[in-house]
């Protein structure tokens, strides 16, 4: 069994936590100061002071849950309110979760070897003490004295109830308790507070927190609270650690992560299931990157919760991705080593050219990504970029809302996750390759980085939207939380009353696209470059899908910074060219038996006198695989082609342009083609 049920020792922790607390009352005998008046730097250091925590410890534990953020009355994935994180396990069974699986859809995203299968039920966390968690607030409740409801809306009540927390695990490990008792000292507290199953990921934890102490930090909160945590020279006891009793995560030779964050390995089964060679799952064998390089890292969300979608990716008869990672704690389950080929992003030329995340999360449901979970999964992604040469730019680091369809009849099938919530500024500011420019209003690009937090479009639906868009229930008009974004929502006209850009994938009637959360017809996110096609005040046009797409861009408060590169343009003489989802090879480079693959172009058209930005020119490959013993003609090979691709960031997806089709020069203001 892959799911692990905690130690006894730690059950033991957590009843000894809530009985206590509730026979013998709160912990704290002074009454917190709860001003209004008071700033959020005093609320961190008068929780401190009553519940003898050094405010350091406090400030960082809460730093590496929520960046200090309150999330009004929003929980994390993991069921987790305000700036301490403390869950609620209640709230998190509410969500409905499929495992990220659509009826009738293709995660392979091969017409040559279909694979369709069937939804996933409604799956829940783990039952039992896997859970405890993720029952963190009512324990902090019974410690503090406060109501639930306080602790999930008052950020005073929140951090109380954090800092109750971590002097109880400190009590219980037998450690000093005191406001100037040593931050080294709490290592052990720190771990635990985690809420990590395994000794590695509480460990790397700690690590994090820890190293936040030393670096210091500072920053606003959501709600306008500037914060810091003054650097400090601290040395960690670890020897706290070992006495949590915590499982030893399986670790064997060969796992393909990097040191500093809880790993483990509970492998995809390659497997056949049926008398067919190609009865197999859940996922291809490859050499790569000998045979073929990884272009790509996708990004996923799981729809769904840790154990269940570990599960899923445990059954041949399904999909399977490289990682997944846990939100309250980070934990990352590696499940394909990164040589073969994952099932995950519905296009087979991105899945057999990309390694494939999945983290803990929805896209929609108004839930927050947690800071654990960024943080682990850009120490992953970094570490695989640096090992397999994959540039570090929103051209290779895509989400699965980025991978194209590949021909015009599956693009409305296409993901949507991460989701418009997913913070790329941030993740790539963890990832060390934030997004800087030296452009100018000349250079004729445009990077989209909006201020996160005060970015807050309108959404839609976000109680009732589908993981992905077959047959989607009719949009909702209920209205999402207002919260921060990555998108920026683009019109047809330099007004916020004009319509919004139409997606003819997404409205094949050439109708606008909405503010339905699925519905990323009309809308550019963080870090994604563009060409610019006009500049109207505070407005800015970019082509965007064959047309012109407006979004507001003040010099007051700007939503992209100017960007330099190259662009692509149609050659002279062409009115118009054809885009695609995939780079296939032509028809001649296909040996003797193997099928040929249709170069079939998407619905869109890539007229004169528009550019695009480039993301460079790509090989025209297809690894064929379709049998689980590699017996069928050219299975298990790369078929290569003369032909050649320039990747275009042609709408809110990337896609692809025959090489000879276009000229490719540097941008700048009126560089037509």
């Amino acid at each position: 069994m892959h799911r692990s049920a905690l130690s006894t020792s730690r059950r033991a922790l957590l009843t000894a936590i809530l009985v206590g607390a509730t026979t013998l009352g709160p912990l704290a005998t002074t009454t917190p100061a709860t001003a209004d008046t008071a700033t959020r730097q005093q609320q961190y250091a008068a929780a401190a002071a009553e519940f003898g925590v050094p405010e350091s410890v406090l400030l960082g534990v809460s730093y590496l849950e929520s960046r200090w953020d309150t999330h009004p009355g929003r929980p994390s994935t993991s069921g987790g309110y305000g700036p301490m994180h403390l869950t609620d396990a209640a709230h998190v069974t509410s969500l409905p979760a499929n495992g990220h699986i659509d009826e009738h859809e293709d995660p392979r995203g091969d017409e040559s070897r279909p694979l369709v299968v069937a939804a996933a039920a409604e799956t829940e966390p783990p039952a039992g003490p896997a859970r405890d968690a993720l029952r963190t607030l009512p324990a902090a409740a019974a410690l503090t004295g406060a109501s639930t409801a306080a602790l999930r809306s008052d950020p005073v009540a929140n951090i109380r109830g954090g800092a109750a927390l971590l002097a109880a695990y400190q009590r219980e490990l037998g450690g000093p308790v005191g406001a100037a008792s040593e931050p080294g000292a709490w290592y052990g507290a720190v771990a635990r507070y985690s809420g990590a199953d395994a000794e590695d990921t509480a460990a790397a934890f700690a690590d994090e927190v820890y190293a936040q102490i030393r670096l210091g930090a500072s920053r606003t909160t959501d709600d306008g609270h500037p914060v810091t945590l003054p650097a400090q020279a601290v040395s960690p006891d670890e020897s706290g650690l070992g006495r949590l009793g915590l499982r030893r995560a399986e670790r064997p030779d060969g796992l393909e992560c990097p040191v500093g964050i809880g790993c483990e390995w509970i492998p995809a089964p390659y497997q056949q299931y049926g008398a067919s060679p190609g009865a197999y799952g859940n996922h291809d064998l490859g050499n790569r990157p000998a045979q073929q390089k990884i272009e790509y890292i996708v990004i996923h969300d799981t729809e769904g919760y840790f154990w269940p979608s570990v599960n899923l990716v445990k059954d041949p008869r399904r999909v399977g991705w490289h990682y997944t990672l846990r939100s309250v704690d980070g934990h990352v389950a590696q499940h394909i080593k990164a040589k073969d080929v994952g099932w995950h992003a519905g296009n087979w030329y991105v899945n057999a050219k990309s390694i494939g995340l999945e983290h803990e999360g929805f896209a929609g449901h108004g839930t927050w990504y947690t800071e654990a979970m960024y943080r682990t999964s850009a120490k992953l992604v970094r570490h695989l970029a640096l090992r397999f040469n994959i540039p570090l730019d929103r051209q290779h680091i895509i989400g699965h809302d980025n991978v194209p369809g590949t021909v015009a009849s599956t693009v409305a099938r296409m993901h949507w996750d991460p989701g418009p919530y997913w913070d790329w500024s941030h993740y790539f500011d963890l990832l060390k390759a934030p997004f800087r420019s030296t452009g100018t209003p000349r250079s004729g690009l445009v990077t989209i980085d909006p201020d996160f937090a005060g970015n807050q479009p309108a959404f839609t639906g976000c109680s009732r939207q589908p993981p992905g868009v077959p047959n989607p229930p009719p949009p909702s008009t209920d209205p999402c939380p207002l919260r921060g974004s990555s998108a920026v929502l683009l019109r047809s006209a330099p007004s916020l009353d004009a319509p919004l850009v139409t997606d003819l994938g997404e409205h094949p009637d050439g109708s606008p696209g909405t503010m339905y959360v699925p519905d990323h017809s009309a809308r550019a996110a963080t870090g994604q470059t563009y060409a610019v096609a006009e500049v109207r005040g505070d407005w800015t046009a970019i082509w965007y899908l064959g047309q012109k797409a407006w979004f507001h861009n003040p010099a007051s408060a700007p939503t992209a910074r100017w960007a330099t590169g190259f662009v692509v343009t149609p050659k002279p003489g062409k009115s118009a060219i054809p885009v695609y989802g995939r780079a296939y090879p032509e028809r001649a480079a296909y040996p003797a038996g193997v099928p040929y693959q249709a170069i079939s172009p998407l619905q869109y058209t890539f007229p004169a006198g528009q550019r695009y930005a480039s993301g460079g020119i790509v090989p025209s490959e297809y690894y064929r695989a379709v049998t689980f013993d590699g017996s069928s003609p050219g299975d298990w090979t790369v078929i290569r082609g003369e032909m050649r691709y320039v990747q275009l960031q042609f709408g809110h997806r990337l896609m692809y342009a025959n090489l000879d089709d276009v000229l490719i020069r540097p941008a700048s203001v009126g560089s037509t083609g």
